[in-house]
């Protein structure tokens, strides 16, 4: 099932939440330094060990002083006009995001809005990409409960009415 919430994503109480994380994996701004902040100096550490991630992977490391149990950290592309693959850059966020939390046995799963916020990426054209994905996804494995934290009302909006239309 998709839910789709307008909220702070660190509140998420379910199994893991979706870092929207620059290639270093080492915090930054907007979802990315919100999530190292209120999880605290052990998801640096541990975001240290592993070694980056490439734009549309993932990886996992622990919640610590988060509600969630797991962060799952995704690269989004930056948006280059559309011409430089970042649709199918931004899709394998999702992608590879749920693949990582099914091949853990997570139930739950929050997902911030990628791409949108310095990254660049048109909201509404981010947020089609997300929802396609994600429905893709559960037509093939129902069972995950996914979330979609939305920080601002526009993108709200859109996941909402993308949602309701469809």
């Amino acid at each position: 099932m998709i839910h789709v919430v307008k909220g702070d994503i660190t509140q998420f109480t379910g199994d893991a939440i979706v870092n929207a994380a620059n290639s270093s994996l080492l915090g930054g701004g907007g979802v990315d330094g919100a999530i190292h902040r209120k999880a605290g100096p052990k998801l640096l550490a541990e975001c240290r060990t592993l070694g980056g991630c490439r734009t549309g992977e993932a990886k996992i490391t622990r919640g610590y002083d988060l509600t969630a149990r797991f962060v799952i950290h995704t690269v989004g592309p930056i948006f280059r006009g559309g011409t430089s693959g970042e649709a199918e850059k931004l899709a394998s966020c999702y992608r590879n995001s749920l693949l990582l939390a099914q091949k853990q046995g997570l139930r739950s799963i929050a997902f911030p809005n990628i791409s949108t916020g310095v990254y660049g990426y048109p909201k509404a054209q981010a947020a089609a990409i997300a929802i396609q994905t994600v429905r893709e996804y559960l037509s093939q494995s129902p069972e995950l409960d996914i979330w979609f934290y939305c920080f601002d009302e526009e993108n709200y909006q859109l996941y909402s009415g993308l949602l309701m239309s469809q």
